[in-house]
C-alpha cells in the first residue's frame, strides 16, 4: 500500500511553493519523521516528514517545480514493503548486486540534476556528488559545468593529441554563473517595487549619542548574562523598547492603510529585519509591549539561528506594525530603508561611529549613531514622524526613562 506524500496547506497569503530539495530518492528506506522534501516558499521553506516507516517510492514532483497547497509530491511505499528485502534475504541480496554494481560506477542523481547534467553534456560519473550517501545535487553539476569550462588550461598535459582543439577558448577567465532567482528574494524585489510604487515615502534622520547605552552595557552585561541564563545584552533590545514606548505616543505610526480605512494597533508587534543565505526575512517580535529586555534579546537570538537555518515558521513571520533594520552589523554609516507594506515606518540603525561632538561648550569625542525613519506620508505627517525619531533619540540618550516611561 502507497501512502501519499502531499504538500503542506499553504497559509491565505501563500499561493503555491517551489520543491526545494528532495531528501530521499525512490528506493531510499524511510523511518517516520524522516525528512522528505522541502518545500520552498516566498516567506519560509517548509519541510515535509515522513508519515511512517517505508520505502520511498516515485517522486511526483521534481526539484524546481511549482506545487499547490496539499498536491500530490510523491509517494511513499508502506512499512511491508519497508521489510520485504528482510523477509527474502537471497532474493534481495540478488537485487542488490547489480545496483551496488550500479552505484559504484554511476553516483545517484536528483531529478532536477540529471535534467542539468544533460543539458551540459556531462555524464554522471564525471561529477562528484556531495549530497548525502554521495547523492549529486544541482550544485554539484553547476561546479562540474564551471569545471568543464575551466578544463582547457590542463587538458594538454592530460591528452597532448587534443591540445589544438582545447585551445580554441576565449582569454582570460570569464566565468558566468545563471541561477533561478529563489522565490524569497522575488518576493522581496517584488514588495520592494511596490512599496516605492504605491506609498508617498520619505526618510527623515536623527543622530544619537550611544554612550549612556554603551557604558549601562559595560557595566551590566555579565551580570545580566549570569541572571538570564546566558542570553547577552545587545544594542536592539534597548531600541526595541523605546520604539515600543514612542509607538505609544504616536500610533500613526504604529498604524496602517486598509483600502480607504486606517487601523490603528492597539498592540506593538516589531519586526526585526535578519540576513540569511535565502535573504532578508523579518520575523515579529509580539506583544512587545509586555517585553523586557532579557525576553527581547533571547527572542532575537533564537530567531537569529532558525533564519540561518530555514527554520523560521509562517507565523513567526507574519503579522507586525512596525520594523527595525540594522545595517550598521554590515557598516552601513547611512541609509534610506524601505518600508515593509502594510506597515506604515521602518526604523534603520546603523554603524557606532566616533565623531567630534559639542557638548557644553567643549568639543569631545563621542560614539555617534545615524537613525533613519522612513514613512508613508499618506498616513504620518512630517511633524510626527519628526517626533517620533526624536523621542527614540531622548529615550536611548537618557536609558532611565525607559524605566520610568517618561
Amino acid at each position: 500500500m502507497a501512502i501519499e506524500i502531499k504538500a503542506p496547506t499553504f497559509p491565505e497569503s501563500v499561493a503555491d511553493g517551489t520543491v526545494a530539495t528532495w531528501h530521499k530518492q525512490p528506493g531510499d528506506a524511510v523511518k517516520r519523521d524522516d525528512l522528505l522534501v522541502d518545500i520552498e516558499t516566498d516567506k519560509v521553506v517548509l519541510e515535509v516528514l515522513a508519515e511512517a516507516d517505508g520505502v520511498m517510492g516515485d517522486i511526483a514532483k521534481a526539484e524546481g517545480d511549482t506545487v499547490l497547497s496539499g498536491e500530490v509530491l510523491g509517494s511513499l511505499k508502506d512499512g511491508e514493503a519497508a521489510s520485504a528485502p528482510a523477509a527474502k534475504p537471497a532474493e534481495a541480496k540478488a537485487e542488490a548486486a547489480p545496483a551496488a554494481a550500479e552505484s559504484t560506477d554511476e553516483p545517484m542523481l536528483s531529478p532536477a540534476a540529471r535534467k542539468l547534467a544533460e543539458e551540459n553534456g556531462l555524464a554522471a560519473a564525471d561529477i562528484t556528488g556531495t549530497g548525502k550517501g554521495g547523492r549529486v545535487t544541482k550544485e554539484d553539476v553547476l561546479n562540474a559545468v564551471e569545471a568543464k569550462k575551466n578544463a582547457p588550461a590542463a587538458a594538454p598535459a592530460a591528452k597532448p593529441a587534443a591540445a589544438p582543439a582545447a585551445v580554441a577558448v576565449g582569454e582570460g577567465d570569464r566565468v558566468e554563473k545563471r541561477v533561478p532567482m529563489t522565490r524569497l528574494r522575488a518576493r522581496i524585489a517584488e514588495r520592494l517595487v511596490d512599496a516605492q510604487s504605491s506609498m508617498a515615502m520619505l526618510t527623515t534622520y536623527n543622530e544619537v549619542n550611544m554612550k549612556p547605552i554603551m557604558d549601562l552595557r559595560k557595566k551590566y552585561k555579565d551580570l545580566f548574562e549570569k541572571k538570564h541564563d546566558g542570553v547577552r545584552l545587545g544594542f536592539m533590545s534597548f531600541f526595541v523598547k523605546a520604539a515600543t514606548e514612542a509607538l505609544k505616543r504616536y500610533p500613526a505610526v504604529n498604524a496602517s492603510i486598509d483600502g480607504n480605512d486606517i487601523v490603528y494597533h492597539g498592540y506593538q508587534d516589531i519586526g526585526v529585519a535578519v540576513s540569511s543565505d535565502r535573504g532578508l526575512v523579518v520575523p515579529i517580535l509580539r506583544n512587545t509591549e509586555h517585553m523586557g529586555l532579557a525576553q527581547i534579546e533571547g527572542t532575537i537570538a533564537d530567531y537569529g539561528r532558525k533564519a540561518r537555518d530555514g527554520k523560521l515558521t509562517m507565523e513567526e513571520m507574519t503579522g507586525g506594525t512596525f520594523t527595525i533594520s540594522n545595517g550598521g552589523v554590515f557598516g552601513s554609516l547611512l541609509s534610506s530603508p524601505i518600508v515593509n507594506p502594510p506597515q506604515a515606518a521602518i526604523l534603520g540603525m546603523h554603524k557606532i561611529q566616533e565623531r567630534p561632538m559639542a557638548d557644553n561648550g567643549q568639543v569631545v569625542i563621542l560614539p555617534m549613531m545615524y537613525l533613519a525613519l522612513s514613512y508613508d506620508h499618506r498616513l504620518i505627517d512630517g511633524k510626527e514622524a519628526v517626533s517620533f525619531l526624536v523621542a527614540i533619540k531622548d529615550l536611548l540618550e537618557d536609558p532611565a526613562r525607559l524605566i520610568l516611561e517618561v
